[in-house]
């Protein structure tokens, strides 16, 4: 874990720049010794995002199941799936 007061940004904003896409960690900042900010580069913000966003949907997709949605089978989402590639594909060659 990277922690670091908080006027290290002001004096050291490219050394802490460079910790954070070397590191692909965030930097945590304190103030007065207390937690105060998280800093990281936006490769890995919009990894975790990305990461939220598929759990979420992950989360969602499972208490569907548990309340009693239909699922598909595996030959109906092979069938699916041909359908779409193939779809993608017509369209790549139009």
């Amino acid at each position: 874990m990277n922690i670091k007061p908080s006027a290290a940004i002001r004096k050291n904003y490219n050394e802490i720049s460079e910790l954070c896409k070397r590191s692909g960690e965030p930097v945590y900042l304190t103030k007065n010794g207390e937690g105060d900010l998280v800093v990281m580069d936006i490769e890995t913000f919009a990894r975790r995002e990305s990461m939220l966003r598929l759990r979420e949907s992950l989360v969602a997709a499972e208490e569907a199941r548990l309340n009693g949605k239909p699922g598909y089978s595996i030959d109906e989402v092979s069938a699916i799936m041909k359908v779409a590639v193939r779809e993608v594909l017509d369209g790549q060659r139009k």
